[in-house]
C-alpha cells in the first residue's frame, strides 16, 4: 500500500501514531499473496470458492435457528422435554468453545484441511441428528454439529482474508455477513415449513447436498499459498519441530475447550434450568474459574499456545477483541427480545413480528459494502466508533417510543441499528485481518469472533435477568418470567382486560430496560475502541493494493 505525506495508506488506512507500516517481511509476503497462485501450483478460481464460503455459513447461521420452531414435533416425536433448551445449547457451546481451536489450527496446517474437516463434521453431525432416537441422543449429534460449525465459522472469515487484498475485503466480508444474516433470520421460517410439510428430520437432511456441493468445491477450488515451516507456525516458528511445523497444543487446546464449556454452561442454563444463586450455578462458576486459571498458566508455558497472549497484548486486537465482545452482548436485545416485544406489546403474530426484527438484515450489509468509504478516509477506529456511536443513540431511542406504538416504528429503529452496527463490525474484522499476516490470521479472526461469541451468551444471560427483575417489580413475586408472560398473553381469554393490560405494560418496561442495558454495552464498546485501539491500525503492506 503506497504511503501519503501524511503517514497514511492512499486509501487513508494509516499506521499506528501516523508512523510507516511495517515493511512485509518475505515471509509474509509469501503468506499474503491473496489469491497468488502457489509455487509450482494451480491459479486460484474465486468464484467456486466464494460460492462453497456462502454455502458453508448459511449452513452454519441456518443451523443455529432453524429447530426453534420444531421443538413441539421434536418432543411429540422423541419424548424429552424437560432437556429440549440442551438443541440450542449443545450446538452453541460446541460452536464458540471450538472457535479460538480451529482459528490456531488452520495457522499450523493450513485453512483447507480445517475447512474441510469442519464440513465433514457438520454433515456428519446431520445425518446422526437426522437419525435420531431420543431426546439424549439429538442433543449428542448437535454437539457433533458445532463441532464443525466452529470450524465453518472462523475459518471462512480467514479464508475471506487471505484470498482478497484490502481494498477488495469489504465487498467479500460484507456478501458474507449478508448471507449470515439472512439464513439466520430465515431459518425458523425454514424450520416450520419442513415441520409442516415434510418431517423435522429433513431439517437436517437437507444440509447434506448443500453441504457436498460446499466440499467438493472447498477441495476442487481452494488452493493455498505455499508456506515455510516459519509462516507455517506462529509466525516466527516458535514451538516448531525438526521438520519445521509448528506443534499444536493439544493439552491447551483440551483446557480452552474445558473452561468454555463449564462457564458457557453456567451463563446458558442460571436462571433457565435452576436459579442463579443455587449449587449447579455456583458450582459450575467455581470450577470455571480455576480451569480459566489453569488454562491462562498452562497457555503461558506453551511453546505455541492455542490462545497466545499476543492477541491481547497488541492494542488492536485486544480492543477489538473487546469491542466485538460488547457486540455480542448487544445484540441479545433485538434478537432475543425483539420479537417479545413486537408479540406481546404490539400485538403481532410471529411471522409480523419476525419481519420487525428482519429489516435490520437489510441495511447491515449495504452499510458493511459501503463502509470502505469510510475507513478509508478516518481510518478503521473512527469508522467503527461513528458506527457504534449511531448504535448506542438509536437503542437509547427505543425507551422513547410510544405505548403501544406501531410496528414501523421498531422497525426503523432495527433498519438504522443494521445500518450502524455494519459501519461499526466489518471495518474491525478487516482491521485487525490486515494487521497480521497468514500465519497469524486465523488465530486473530478466531479471537475476535470467540469473544462476540461469548459476548451473546453473557447478554442472554444478563439481559434475562434484568427484564425478569424489572417484571418481578411491576407485578410482585408471582411476575414469573418474561417468557410466562408472553405466553400468558397470547391467550387473552386467560386474563381480564385490566390484568391484560397491566401485563402488557410490564412486558413493555423489561425490553426498555434491556435496551438501556445494550446502550450501555454500546458505550463500553466505545470506550474499548477510543482507550485502547490507536487511531490508526498498523497494516501490513500488501502488494495487490499498489
Amino acid at each position: 500500500m503506497a504511503e501519503g505525506a501524511d503517514g497514511t495508506g492512499k486509501d487513508g488506512i494509516g499506521t499506528d501514531g501516523g508512523g510507516p507500516a511495517p515493511a512485509a517481511t518475505p515471509a509474509t509476503a509469501a503468506t499474503r499473496a491473496a489469491g497468488a497462485p502457489p509455487p509450482g501450483g494451480k491459479a486460484l478460481r474465486r468464484g467456486p470458492v466464494v460460492a462453497a464460503m456462502m454455502m458453508s455459513v448459511a449452513l452454519a447461521a441456518l443451523d443455529g435457528t432453524v429447530i426453534a420452531t420444531a421443538v413441539p414435533q421434536i418432543v411429540a416425536d422423541l419424548g424429552g422435554f424437560s432437556l429440549f433448551s440442551w438443541l440450542f445449547s449443545g450446538y452453541l457451546l460446541a460452536v464458540t468453545v471450538t472457535i479460538p481451536v480451529y482459528g490456531r489450527l488452520s495457522d499450523t496446517y493450513g485453512r483447507k484441511p480445517v475447512l474441510i474437516t469442519g464440513i465433514v463434521l457438520f454433515l456428519v453431525g446431520s445425518l446422526l441428528c437426522a437419525s435420531a432416537w431420543d431426546m439424549a441422543s439429538l442433543i449428542a449429534f448437535r454437539v457433533v454439529q458445532g463441532l464443525g460449525g466452529g470450524a465453518l465459522q472462523g475459518t471462512v472469515q480467514t479464508i475471506a482474508g487471505d484470498l482478497y487484498p484490502l481494498k477488495d475485503r469489504p465487498r467479500i466480508q460484507a456478501r458474507l455477513s449478508g448471507v449470515w444474516a439472512a439464513s439466520a433470520v430465515a431459518g425458523p421460517a425454514v424450520g416450520g415449513l419442513l415441520t409442516t410439510y415434510a418431517d423435522w428430520r429433513w431439517i437436517f437432511l437437507v444440509n447434506l447436498p448443500v453441504g457436498a456441493l460446499a466440499l467438493w468445491l472447498t477441495a476442487r477450488y481452494l488452493v493455498e499459498p505455499g508456506r515455510t515451516g516459519a509462516a507455517s507456525g506462529a509466525g516466527s516458528g516458535a514451538g516448531a519441530g525438526a521438520s519445521g511445523r509448528a506443534r499444536v497444543d493439544w493439552p491447551g487446546a483440551l483446557l480452552v475447550f474445558a473452561s468454555g464449556a463449564v462457564l458457557l454452561t453456567a451463563l446458558v442454563q442460571g436462571g433457565v434450568a435452576w436459579p442463579w444463586l443455587s449449587a449447579p450455578s455456583l458450582g459450575l462458576l467455581g470450577a470455571g474459574a480455576v480451569l480459566v486459571a489453569v488454562t491462562v498458566a498452562v497457555e503461558r508455558r506453551a511453546a505455541s499456545p492455542i490462545v497466545p497472549g499476543w492477541v491481547w497484548r497488541r492494542r488492536p486486537i485486544a480492543a477489538v477483541n473487546l469491542a466485538l465482545g460488547a457486540l455480542g452482548l448487544l445484540m441479545v436485545a433485538p434478537s432475543v427480545f425483539l420479537p417479545t416485544y413486537a408479540q406481546a406489546v404490539l400485538g403481532l403474530g410471529p411471522v409480523a413480528a419476525g419481519f420487525v426484527l428482519s429489516v435490520m438484515i437489510l441495511s447491515w450489509p449495504v452499510s458493511a459494502s459501503l463502509s470502505h468509504h469510510v475507513y478509508r478516509r478516518v481510518g478503521f477506529r473512527q469508522s467503527a466508533v461513528l458506527g457504534m456511536t449511531l448504535a448506542m443513540l438509536t437503542l437509547l431511542a427505543f425507551p422513547l417510543l410510544p405505548y403501544p406504538g406501531s410496528p414501523w416504528q421498531p422497525a426503523l429503529l432495527m433498519l438504522l441499528l443494521g445500518a450502524a452496527l455494519g459501519l461499526f463490525q466489518l471495518p474491525l474484522i478487516v482491521g485487525v485481518q490486515s494487521t497480521v499476516g497468514w500465519s497469524e490470521r486465523g488465530t486473530a479472526t478466531g479471537s475476535v469472533l470467540f469473544c462476540r461469541q461469548i459476548g451473546q451468551s453473557v447478554g442472554a444471560a444478563l439481559f434475562g435477568a434484568v427484564a425478569n427483575a424489572v417484571l418481578i417489580s411491576r407485578l410482585g413475586t408471582s411476575g414469573g418470567d418474561l417468557d410466562s408472560a408472553a405466553r400468558a398473553l397470547d391467550d387473552p381469554g386467560a386474563l381480564t382486560p385490566a390484568a391484560s393490560e397491566t401485563l402488557r405494560r410490564a412486558v413493555d418496561a423489561a425490553v426498555e430496560y434491556v435496551y438501556l442495558g445494550a446502550a450501555a454495552a454500546a458505550a463500553l464498546a466505545v470506550a474499548a475502541l477510543l482507550l485502547l485501539a490507536p487511531r490508526r491500525f498498523p497494516v501490513l503492506t500488501d502488494p495487490d493494493d499498489d
